[in-house]
């Protein structure tokens, strides 16, 4: 039987475990990448295992996220960043350089080679055949020092994609119309891959819009063969030798399959709250809009904002609707700059944001109250935008520069003949802001500045004999890591300082969460299913790790939600039966007898409700090395006790 993409490049990465679906397996990671909302963490991590020196092939440190400098907090961790990775071998992108995602599509990312980041959309690396995967700070730590990657080995889905799109139909509406087949639960588990004779239609950007939402499907990764047109991409960065041709063989065997028509494509729109809440753009036109936001890493690429400014030429945005328009690195801005493009955007009233990820994580730009808005974004969940009741909708570049002219939501297919965009066969290289690392010799004469605004790292413990503690919170399906520990403007500063974070945890879903905790010492976390979707950010098991919570029960749980929780010590369980999540409610006086020996050895717990006798049997899915790591209290106590 031959291999999928993914399976060539696991083999071929694989250290330990076999290549049999459902099984744990470690890989040799080759890059990683960090960006500065978890970066701080993660090198802080980083130091904790003392050391010295980075042992990947590359790894760099992005600074994208908290650029918005209200306070001298994102300035402090910034410097923190710049000095730690010139110390220990790692390169640093400069404030200004771009968005992680799009700068490492251009300069960095390799077809066949694996990456880690400690951001959830460095899948979009797949879309030049690399093997990138979200995970935590601390796992990407661990890979900096040498240390072996831990995944569940995924199932293969395959995409496969027939016809060419037409005029004013984009590669968002491709993913969107993914979502709405296989919905936010459809990929756990799973890598997709895309083939078919459409392929060869869509641009490296392209593809790497598909790849970037596939953390929507909550798949472990996205990937596209490496071709002629990811040769064209790579020989315009100035990059051809870091090209290989990559592609399934013709007997390899996937576990579902699926069949998208380009041409029959229409566009399309994620409605509030959810990346699967699809529907056609003809359906919502007329609605007013207050405001458009165009960029962020899926859909910020010089192709992007070249289309957009075409069809924003010579016109004006309405004068109900705010525009905003991110580049998605100093490469894109510039060539928008040279070439006039960036002209006929400012003329048109778009107001023209930095070179970073902004109103995506609602780090300014937030709409006015109850606003309408339209963004080329990856997520819409509830309140990240940092507006509690606005509405958001993901829409592709084409339907968001077609509705910010006419002020209500319009199908650009209904405008005529799409602009024609020429694309530049050389791009602009400047690296000037990606700072080199020092020299081993010079390691030593580097300091490390480290601003007030940094605190200790909490660091978990053993599980106790028998667990007994309150049911200190209940949530339901699709809880997001968003609604665990917020982003926005307010609480991202604070990323380096965890016990100021903690007064923000869960505050989405109850505000007085964070007090009740520390009040009653912590306790246990029950959810629906699906619970920790969204991001990667340890933090959404770091902060509730700092007000004492020792578990999470829920129906289900995503990928790298489930890995943090561990990494941090606090352990994840499932309900064998889901309906037994009616049974308990908040509030409840819980017991788990003999816990720290379920944890040690057993598949299956029983969780008793001591205030209604109700009970539930609980499956612990953990591998042997999971289960070492919590009975360590984490993977920095296991990592110290493994050296």
């Amino acid at each position: 039987m031959g291999y999928t993409i993914a399976q060539k490049i696991i083999k071929t990465h694989l250290v330990c475990g076999e290549m049999i679906a459902g099984k744990e397996i470690g890989l040799r990671i080759d890059q990683t990448l960090t960006q500065d909302a978890t970066g701080t963490m993660a090198y802080l991590q980083f130091e904790a295992m003392g050391i010295d020196r980075v042992k990947t092939e590359l790894s760099v440190a992005y600074i994208d996220h908290n650029t918005l400098q209200a306070g001298f907090e994102n300035a402090d961790d910034h410097r923190y960043i710049q000095t730690v990775t010139k110390k220990h071998g790692i390169r640093f992108s400069r404030p200004g350089n771009g968005i992680c995602h799009q700068v490492h599509l251009e300069r960095f990312s390799k077809p066949g080679k694996t990456l880690i980041g400690s951001d959830s959309h460095t899948p979009t690396a797949g879309g030049i055949g690399m093997l990138g995967m979200g995970a935590g700070g601390l796992d990407v730590a661990v890979a900096m020092g040498g240390g072996t990657y831990y995944i569940t080995m995924p199932k293969m889905i395959k995409v496969n994609l027939v016809g060419k799109l037409s005029d004013y139909v984009g590669a968002k509406d491709v993913i969107l119309e993914v979502l709405r087949l296989l919905g936010v639960k459809g990929g756990v588990g799973a890598i997709v891959e895309y083939g078919g004779e459409g392929v060869k239609t869509l641009s490296v950007p392209q593809r790497a819009t598909i790849t970037n939402m596939g953390a929507e499907l909550g798949a472990t990764s996205s990937i596209f063969p490496s071709d002629e047109v990811t040769k064209a991409f790579l020989k315009a960065e100035n990059r051809e030798e870091d090209w290989i041709e990559l592609s399934s063989d013709a007997d390899a065997k996937f576990d579902a399959e699926y069949t998208v028509d380009l041409s029959a494509l229409q566009p399309l729109a994620a409605c509030p709250h959810s990346p699967d809440n699809v529907k056609s753009v003809a359906e919502l036109s007329g609605m007013k809009i207050n405001q458009v936001c165009i960029g962020s890493c899926t859909n910020s690429s010089l192709s992007d904002m070249l289309t957009v400014a075409a069809m924003l030429k010579g016109k004006t945005v309405h004068p109900d609707v705010s525009l905003s328009i991110s580049p998605g690195s100093k490469q894109v801005y510039t060539m928008l700059a040279e070439c006039g493009a960036l002209a006929d955007l400012i003329n048109a009233g778009a107001r023209i944001l930095e070179c970073a990820c902004g109103p995506c994580i609602g780090m300014g730009f937030s709409p006015n109250s109850a606003g309408v808005s339209l963004r080329t974004f990856n997520r819409n969940f509830l309140a990240r935008s940092g507006t509690a009741d606005a509405q958001v909708y993901l829409v592709s570049p084409e339907t968001a520069a077609a509705s910010a002219i006419a002020g209500v939501f319009t199908d650009p297919t209904s405008l005529g003949v799409a602009p024609k965009v020429e694309m530049p066969s050389v791009f602009k290289i400047n690296d000037n802001l990606i700072e080199m690392p020092a020299t081993v010799e010079e390691m030593e004469s580097v300091e490390v500045v480290r601003g007030p605004n940094i605190k200790p790292i909490p660091v978990g413990k053993a599980p106790e004999k028998d667990l007994n503690c309150e049911l200190i919170l209940k949530v339901g399906d699709d809880i997001t890591t968003d609604h665990i520990m917020p982003a926005g403007t307010k609480v991202l500063p604070y990323r380096s300082n965890v016990p100021k974070l903690s007064e923000f945890c869960f505050t989405v879903c109850d505000k007085e969460f964070p007090e009740r905790a520390k009040a009653k010492g912590g306790g246990v976390i029950l959810g629906g299913s699906n619970y920790g979707q969204g991001s990667s950010r340890e933090h959404a098991a770091l902060v509730p790790l700092y007000l004492g919570i020792k578990a999470v029960v829920a129906k289900s749980f995503a990928r790298i939600h489930v890995a943090n929780l561990i990494n941090f010590g606090i352990v994840p369980m499932t309900l064998a039966n889901p309906d037994d999540y009616e049974n308990f409610a908040e509030g409840n006086a819980l017991e788990i007898k003999d816990f720290a020996a379920a944890v040690k050895g057993a598949t299956e717990a029983t969780l008793i409700n001591k205030t209604n006798g109700a009970q539930a049997k609980l499956c612990l899915n953990l591998s042997e090395r999971q289960r070492e790591m919590l009975l360590a209290g984490g993977c920095l106590n296991y990592t110290k006790n493994q050296r």
